[in-house]
């Protein structure tokens, strides 16, 4: 048995012995997953790991970077195989099918631009998944995640991870207070590097294997083979509209384009224009509107479905409070500010940014001496 710590609590936060606390780990047959589940297990927990297959892994075996199929199932098994804890896969693929991809083609066709990790955490892992852990018995669920929960006197919060170039709060806002009691996140302390030499200490097949990409089940890396795919007639060519109103020429289909976007607007060359970019896209209109570099910028951001995870509520008191916030996940966060605009909460930002796509998510972070703490985040529906 290992140390306990001076309260007699274990790592996992439970006042028991390890061998009676029961963990079920999330494995998606990388190397964080493995490396959670090896560690737990080698710690003296009753370790159970969960594979769910979310998508056709005849395709997908043949993708080096992906996860949760083909050749990761596998790789999941051999780890619990070698470390001597049960293993179980799970079929999951209509539900994968129905709440992360589909949602994936109709955001694009709604002229937004989706995060289908957010989604997958948000339903099929931290909704489905979890339930399929308190079925088993479980007294908590860990995941590979590299983020940080902590006992706060108002119950467990959500920290940035340690390692700040691998850290996943971005991704994992939409966690409840409720899943967030549940889960555990054991690499939230560590970097990077140290789970990979933990893997190689640890005997795993996994120790050099790459990470996997964010869009899992986009096998090409081009995200319109699977919305030409799953709406074959959906794209419905239209006008490409400057911002003084000109018609400058077609689009193929509002779905090829994204806020930001500058390279392949298929527009003449030779027409004396500076350099355009896609400033905007009307899903209703099937119009696609350009305009020069600096019309990108904005600083009020309209949110919807947030989820809160700060102390107390989240409404009109929060009027006026400063925050920081990340508007996109390889960015860091910046000051902005909540305001409450008719009935709506918005969040301006201090400095204009560029490139804020509706269907993007709306981090918040505290901005005191609990910089890291995540305090939620919402879904950004339109900008000024």
């Amino acid at each position: 048995m290992s140390s306990k710590l001076a309260n007699n609590v274990n790592s996992l936060g439970f006042s028991k012995p390890e061998s009676e606390t029961r963990v079920v780990v999330a494995m998606s047959g990388g190397v964080d997953s493995s490396v959670c589940a090896a560690m737990l297990a080698r710690q003296g927990y009753d370790v159970i790991g969960v594979t769910l297959q979310l998508y056709d892994h005849g395709a997908a075996i043949k993708k080096a970077k992906a996860c949760c199929a083909g050749q990761d199932i596998y790789d999941a098994k051999r780890v619990a195989e070698m470390m001597d804890f049960p293993h179980y896969v799970l079929d999951y693929e209509s539900n994968f099918k129905e709440q992360v991809i589909e949602d994936f083609a109709d955001t694009y066709l709604k002229g937004s631009t989706p995060i289908p990790c957010v989604r997958c955490n948000q339903t099929v892992k931290f909704k489905d998944l979890l339930e399929v852990a308190k079925d088993l018995g479980a007294d908590c669920m860990a995941t590979g995640h590299y983020i940080k929960r902590v006992d706060g006197p108002n119950g467990a919060e959500l920290h940035r991870g340690f390692d700040g170039g691998k850290d996943q709060s971005y991704f994992l806002f939409a966690t409840t207070h409720a899943q967030l009691d549940f889960l555990r996140f054991p690499l939230g302390g560590m970097e990077k590097s140290e789970t990979r030499r933990l893997a190689v200490e640890l005997g795993l097949n996994v120790a050099s294997k790459p990470d996997s990409q964010d869009i899992c089940f986009v096998p090409t890396g081009k995200y319109t083979d699977v919305i030409e795919k799953l709406r074959p007639n959906a794209a419905v060519p239209g006008d490409i509209v400057h911002m003084d109103g000109r018609v400058l020429g077609q689009h193929r289909g509002i779905m090829y384009y994204t806020i930001g976007q500058r390279r392949g607007l298929g527009l003449p060359d030779g027409s004396g224009l500076d350099p355009l970019f896609v400033v905007s896209i009307d899903a209703e209109t099937n119009h696609v509107i350009v305009g020069p570099r600096e019309a990108l910028l904005r600083s009020k951001i309209w949110l919807t479905d947030i989820n809160w995870l700060g102390d107390g509520g989240f409404g009109a008191e929060l009027d006026g409070q400063a925050v920081n916030v990340k508007i996109r996940s390889t960015r860091p966060p910046v000051p902005a500010t909540f305001r409450l605009i008719g009935n709506e909460m918005v969040v301006e930002l201090a400095e204009p940014d560029m490139g804020i796509s509706p269907g993007q998510a709306c981090v918040f972070y505290a901005t005191d001496k609990s910089a890291a703490r995540t305090l939620g985040g919402g879904w950004i529906t339109r900008t000024d």
